[in-house]
């Protein structure tokens, strides 16, 4: 899912030494909860991704949620000479952020080649910290592939056509329309190709395992069931901190999949003891999933300023036709759309007279619909739904409006015709799958 509105967050720094550190704050809860983001999770990515923006918004609901961009990446100062800095001077970093803000005890929550820092300042200022949260990350002693690993950061850190571990981190998106290109723009935001280096590097040369025992907050571990990495690093953290525990959540995603609502209910019954009441709509919705094919071919061919003239036409073709067949539309990234519609029948016809057009603009694109319940999370959804609809768009070729059988049955007698397509699993979401498309 991508946002047609990013609302960005009101950045604010911290000086520690002179270098300026940036963070932000939401929420207003009881809990003042320090996040330390992975590579690919700071203050910028985690507005452009709204997987990450779940995320965020969860924990600022029951906390005071802060945000730190680490020192030489995001919007930190950048580091002039030498490779990352040492986890005693990131430690002062999140210091001088604390006392910014007023704060004198947090819960700290780290993840990915952040989560030694975390570890460490918990075992350094066990009197600022009242939990620790890990998420995924490996210590340095359980990987012996450090040199291929930097050096695929430093070739495929930010590629658009082939961006770092893009299969690896979050499997179950993979066939979420732009995505691939989301995620190199999140590597691209999020650090210069030296500083991720230098950065994850760190995780490798930073063994935090004689310090482990020091930890003195409750702890808890995260790991994806599907990864026998992960999930061996957690209980490792957990068998060296006292009282420690481990939990795992479906998938095999490193980075935000669609089960990340499942982590923020995790983190939050740990802080809180409870789990989150539910305030979200669960509605039924046609879901319609809408994307240009081959558009980085076109936008090769016309060149930057023709591509976004022609990109201009296509989103007021489609926002017209939205309108004419009352859909609501729930988020763009310029080539493709994810909207949504209260009758299947109106979502089709809008498919194809969106389809038509785009044709008149000598652009083919491909179509994907489903019905299903979804939750309505502010401007935007959340559910099994939407994913269901991206992977079936993916399934399409140009000039394509492929449904699912659920979509069929709601439409009988409405006069629409269907052809069989495919019987297909759908990548992260359960059974097979019949597959129509619109005649």
């Amino acid at each position: 899912m991508r946002s047609v509105n990013i609302e960005f967050p009101e950045v604010r720094y911290a000086e520690a030494d002179g270098v300026h550190i940036a963070y932000e704050v939401r929420g207003e809860g009881p809990i003042d909860l320090v996040r330390l983001p992975a590579l690919m999770s700071g203050i910028v990515a985690g507005c452009l991704d709204p997987v990450a923006r779940v995320l965020h918004t969860r924990l600022a609901s029951f906390s005071r949620l802060i945000r730190i961009d680490r020192r030489g990446v995001g919007l930190s100062d950048p580091l002039l000479v030498g490779g990352a800095p040492p986890l005693e001077q990131q430690a002062e970093d999140v210091v001088a952020v604390m006392a910014a803000v007023g704060s004198q005890r947090v819960a700290l929550f780290g993840s990915g080649d952040a989560g030694p820092l975390a570890v460490f300042f918990a075992a350094m200022h066990p009197e600022r910290v009242t939990a620790l949260i890990i998420l995924n990350s490996v210590p340095a002693g359980m990987r012996d592939d450090r040199d291929a690993a930097l050096d695929e950061v430093r070739q495929h850190w930010g590629n658009v056509d082939s961006p770092w571990l893009l299969d690896r981190l979050a499997p179950s998106r993979l066939d979420e329309p732009g995505f691939a290109r989301l995620f190199a723009q999140l590597q691209q935001v999020s650090a210069s190709k030296a500083a991720a280096a230098a950065s994850y590097g760190l995780r490798f040369y930073s063994d935090v395992t004689p310090v482990l025992s020091l930890v003195q907050a409750p702890t808890l571990l995260l790991a994806p069931e599907a990864s026998p990495l992960h999930r061996d690093a957690a209980e490792f953290f957990a068998g060296q901190i006292a009282g420690a525990r481990v939990a795992t959540y479906p998938g095999a995603d490193i980075y935000f999949g669609i089960h990340t609502p499942a982590i923020a209910d995790m983190i939050e019954e740990f802080l809180t003891g409870a789990r989150p009441v539910v305030v979200s709509d669960r509605v039924l919705a046609t879901v319609l999933f809408v994307d240009i094919v081959s558009s980085t071919e076109r936008a090769t061919e016309l060149g930057d300023r023709a591509w976004r003239d022609l990109l201009d036409r296509f989103r007021a073709t489609v926002r017209e036709n939205l309108r004419r067949y009352r859909g609501r539309e729930i988020n763009t990234r310029g080539d493709d759309f994810l909207a949504t519609f209260d009758g299947p029948a109106r979502a089709i016809h809008c498919a194809e007279a969106i389809t038509s057009a785009a044709v008149e603009l000598d652009v083919e694109v491909r179509n994907g619909l489903h019905t299903g319940e979804v939750e309505v999370m502010g401007d935007d959804l959340a559910g099994i739904a939407v994913h269901v609809g991206a992977r079936v768009c993916a399934l399409a070729r140009a000039g394509e409006v492929l449904v699912t059988s659920v979509v069929r049955d709601l439409v009988a007698g409405s006069g629409i015709d269907f052809a069989e397509h495919s019987r297909q699993v759908l990548k992260g979401v359960s059974g097979e799958w019949t597959i129509l498309s619109v005649a």
